[in-house]
Protein backbone atom coordinates (compact mmCIF):
# COMPACT_ATOMS: atom_id res chain seq x y z
CA UNK A 1 0.00 0.00 0.00
CA UNK A 2 0.89 3.60 -0.58
CA UNK A 3 0.63 6.61 2.20
CA UNK A 4 0.52 10.20 2.01
CA UNK A 5 1.17 12.42 4.99
CA UNK A 6 -0.70 15.55 4.74
CA UNK A 7 -0.06 18.22 7.03
CA UNK A 8 -1.11 21.17 5.10
CA UNK A 9 -4.32 22.44 3.10
CA UNK A 10 -4.90 18.35 2.32
CA UNK A 11 -5.98 17.59 5.60
CA UNK A 12 -9.14 18.72 4.15
CA UNK A 13 -10.59 15.40 2.86
CA UNK A 14 -12.81 17.11 0.11
CA UNK A 15 -9.94 18.58 -1.47
CA UNK A 16 -8.10 15.54 -1.67
CA UNK A 17 -10.88 13.95 -3.47
CA UNK A 18 -11.27 16.81 -5.79
CA UNK A 19 -7.63 16.31 -6.19
CA UNK A 20 -6.76 12.25 -6.92
CA UNK A 21 -9.92 10.94 -5.99
CA UNK A 22 -11.21 8.82 -3.59
CA UNK A 23 -8.33 6.94 -0.57
CA UNK A 24 -9.36 3.95 1.06
CA UNK A 25 -9.10 5.32 4.30
CA UNK A 26 -7.68 8.65 6.29
CA UNK A 27 -6.16 8.20 9.97
CA UNK A 28 -4.08 10.42 12.36
CA UNK A 29 -0.49 10.56 12.01
CA UNK A 30 2.33 12.05 13.32
CA UNK A 31 5.82 13.09 12.11
CA UNK A 32 8.53 13.14 14.82
CA UNK A 33 11.48 15.17 14.64
CA UNK A 34 9.45 18.11 12.89
CA UNK A 35 7.63 21.19 13.29
CA UNK A 36 5.03 22.75 11.21
CA UNK A 37 6.21 25.93 9.93
CA UNK A 38 4.00 28.75 7.16
CA UNK A 39 7.19 29.95 5.64
CA UNK A 40 7.09 28.16 1.80
CA UNK A 41 6.57 31.36 -0.71
CA UNK A 42 3.27 31.38 -2.35
CA UNK A 43 2.74 33.48 -5.50
CA UNK A 44 1.34 36.02 -3.66
CA UNK A 45 3.58 38.84 -1.92
CA UNK A 46 3.44 37.60 2.20
CA UNK A 47 1.43 35.01 1.87
CA UNK A 48 2.67 31.12 2.88
CA UNK A 49 1.51 27.71 2.48
CA UNK A 50 2.45 25.09 4.81
CA UNK A 51 5.99 23.43 5.66
CA UNK A 52 7.78 21.09 7.54
CA UNK A 53 11.09 21.55 9.03
CA UNK A 54 13.13 19.95 11.46
CA UNK A 55 13.01 20.43 14.72
CA UNK A 56 14.52 18.16 17.53
CA UNK A 57 11.89 17.00 20.11
CA UNK A 58 8.76 18.55 18.14
CA UNK A 59 6.09 16.24 15.97
CA UNK A 60 3.80 17.84 13.25
CA UNK A 61 0.02 16.17 13.31
CA UNK A 62 -1.74 15.34 10.45
CA UNK A 63 -4.03 12.75 8.42
CA UNK A 64 -2.27 10.14 6.72
CA UNK A 65 -4.28 8.83 3.81
CA UNK A 66 -4.24 4.95 2.41
CA UNK A 67 -4.28 6.22 -1.53
CA UNK A 68 -6.45 3.43 -3.54
CA UNK A 69 -3.51 3.15 -5.92
CA UNK A 70 -0.03 4.20 -6.05
CA UNK A 71 -0.25 6.43 -8.46
CA UNK A 72 -2.53 8.66 -6.69
CA UNK A 73 0.71 10.32 -5.30
CA UNK A 74 2.11 11.47 -8.83
CA UNK A 75 -1.83 13.01 -9.14
CA UNK A 76 -0.81 15.42 -6.17
CA UNK A 77 2.64 16.35 -7.58
CA UNK A 78 1.23 19.16 -9.62
CA UNK A 79 -1.16 20.24 -7.20
CA UNK A 80 1.88 20.55 -4.48
CA UNK A 81 4.14 22.43 -6.97
CA UNK A 82 6.75 19.18 -6.97
CA UNK A 83 9.19 19.30 -8.31
CA UNK A 84 9.78 23.33 -8.29
CA UNK A 85 8.18 24.23 -4.65
CA UNK A 86 7.90 20.95 -3.11
CA UNK A 87 9.85 18.06 -2.94
CA UNK A 88 8.15 14.70 -2.18
CA UNK A 89 10.37 12.02 0.68
CA UNK A 90 9.27 8.89 2.18
CA UNK A 91 9.34 9.67 6.55
CA UNK A 92 8.35 7.11 8.61
CA UNK A 93 4.82 8.42 10.36
CA UNK A 94 3.72 7.66 13.54
CA UNK A 95 0.12 5.93 13.99
CA UNK A 96 -2.09 4.51 16.71
CA UNK A 97 -1.53 1.33 14.30
CA UNK A 98 2.20 1.68 14.52
CA UNK A 99 5.03 3.57 12.13
CA UNK A 100 3.85 3.30 8.38
CA UNK A 101 6.01 5.13 5.69
CA UNK A 102 4.44 7.61 3.86
CA UNK A 103 5.00 10.29 0.83
CA UNK A 104 5.44 13.70 2.80
CA UNK A 105 6.11 17.57 0.49
CA UNK A 106 8.64 19.20 1.69
CA UNK A 107 9.53 22.92 0.32
CA UNK A 108 12.58 23.70 -1.50
CA UNK A 109 14.47 25.52 1.14
CA UNK A 110 15.29 28.28 -1.64
CA UNK A 111 11.22 28.35 -1.80
CA UNK A 112 11.07 29.52 1.95
CA UNK A 113 10.92 32.65 3.78
CA UNK A 114 10.64 34.06 6.76
CA UNK A 115 6.97 36.84 7.77
CA UNK A 116 5.06 35.16 5.87
CA UNK A 117 1.43 34.16 6.70
CA UNK A 118 -1.48 31.98 5.03
CA UNK A 119 -4.59 33.07 3.61
CA UNK A 120 -7.11 32.68 5.93
CA UNK A 121 -8.87 30.26 3.12
CA UNK A 122 -5.99 28.48 3.21
CA UNK A 123 -5.83 27.97 7.13
CA UNK A 124 -9.72 26.78 6.84
CA UNK A 125 -8.19 23.69 4.69
CA UNK A 126 -5.45 22.61 7.75
CA UNK A 127 -8.73 23.09 9.75
CA UNK A 128 -10.54 20.83 8.16
CA UNK A 129 -8.75 17.90 9.74
CA UNK A 130 -10.53 18.56 13.28
CA UNK A 131 -11.90 15.58 13.41
CA UNK A 132 -8.51 13.34 13.23
CA UNK A 133 -6.29 16.13 15.17
CA UNK A 134 -5.61 16.22 18.53
CA UNK A 135 -7.50 18.72 20.42
CA UNK A 136 -4.24 20.51 21.83
CA UNK A 137 -2.80 20.40 17.90
CA UNK A 138 -5.73 22.20 16.13
CA UNK A 139 -6.64 24.83 19.35
CA UNK A 140 -2.73 25.71 17.80
CA UNK A 141 -3.70 25.53 14.45
CA UNK A 142 -7.25 27.49 14.63
CA UNK A 143 -5.24 30.52 16.30
CA UNK A 144 -2.42 31.06 13.64
CA UNK A 145 -2.75 34.47 12.57
CA UNK A 146 -3.82 34.23 8.97
CA UNK A 147 -4.37 36.99 6.38
CA UNK A 148 -7.91 37.66 5.76
CA UNK A 149 -10.05 39.60 3.16
CA UNK A 150 -8.01 38.32 -0.33
CA UNK A 151 -10.21 38.97 -3.30
CA UNK A 152 -11.29 36.01 -5.35
CA UNK A 153 -8.33 36.89 -8.30
CA UNK A 154 -5.63 36.70 -5.33
CA UNK A 155 -7.40 33.47 -3.88
CA UNK A 156 -6.94 32.07 -7.34
CA UNK A 157 -3.30 32.63 -7.74
CA UNK A 158 -2.84 30.99 -4.57
CA UNK A 159 -4.95 27.71 -5.78
CA UNK A 160 -7.62 29.10 -3.60
CA UNK A 161 -11.53 29.10 -4.42
CA UNK A 162 -14.68 30.15 -1.89
CA UNK A 163 -16.95 27.41 -4.09
CA UNK A 164 -14.59 24.34 -4.48
CA UNK A 165 -12.37 22.65 -2.23
CA UNK A 166 -9.63 21.82 -5.18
Amino acid sequence: MAYYFAYGSNMNAARVVARIGETRRALLGWLEGHRLAFDKASRVAGIAHANVQPASGSQVEGVLYELATPEQIELMDPFEGRPHEYERHLHAIDTHEGVIEAWVYVALPERTAEGLKPAREYLDHLLGGESLLSKAYFTRLAAVEAEHSLDDATLAQLGLSRTSPR
